[in-house]
């Protein structure tokens, strides 16, 4: 769990307050350990008041993601909850409607980020710097950033005001 939470370290580095959990769920599993989970959700909720909630998108094709999504909608019902896609194999992108222009030097880093981190997926022909790049770029031109790249998200509901 060590490599968990120096990725969380990193990439929250410059985030004003921040804790780190790192929990022991099986991966690959979480719709089996659905009840571990929720109450941990439960307990959080009571813990924290996030000003934003950032989770995987409502329809991502792993299991994993699709269940912490619901648990994060399920928990937080009155937060703003921005979900995020993951480029992978079998095509799991959408049509967000939400979009933040990043300059180069925040997609370097981020790219930098994910070939550090995520050991796991570096077996994987997808999982290059490549193709984080190229998506970004993508959803840059869709939002027109001065900069070229933009991250992209799923806001399924927002309350102004």
């Amino acid at each position: 769990m060590r490599a968990e939470k120096a990725s969380a370290s990193d990439f929250l580095a410059d985030a004003s307050s921040k804790t780190i959990d790192i929990l022991d769920f099986r991966d690959g599993f979480f719709p089996e350990q659905g009840e571990r989970i929720k109450v941990w959700f439960e307990q959080l909720r009571k813990r924290v008041n996030p000003d934003v909630i950032l989770a995987h998108k409502r329809d991502d094709a792993h299991q994993d993601h699709r269940r912490v999504n619901r648990l994060v909608w399920n928990s937080f019902r009155d937060h703003l909850v921005l979900e995020y896609e993951i480029p992978k194999w079998d095509g799991d992108l959408g049509r967000p409607n939400l979009y933040v222009p990043l300059s180069e030097a925040i997609m370097q880093r981020k790219i930098e980020l994910l070939m550090k981190h995520f050991a796991s997926q570096r077996s994987k022909q997808w999982f290059d710097p490549e193709t984080f790049a190229g998506l970004a770029r993508l959803r840059g031109m869709e939002c027109r950033a001065e900069e070229r790249f933009a991250e992209a998200f799923f806001a399924p509901k927002l309350s102004l005001g």
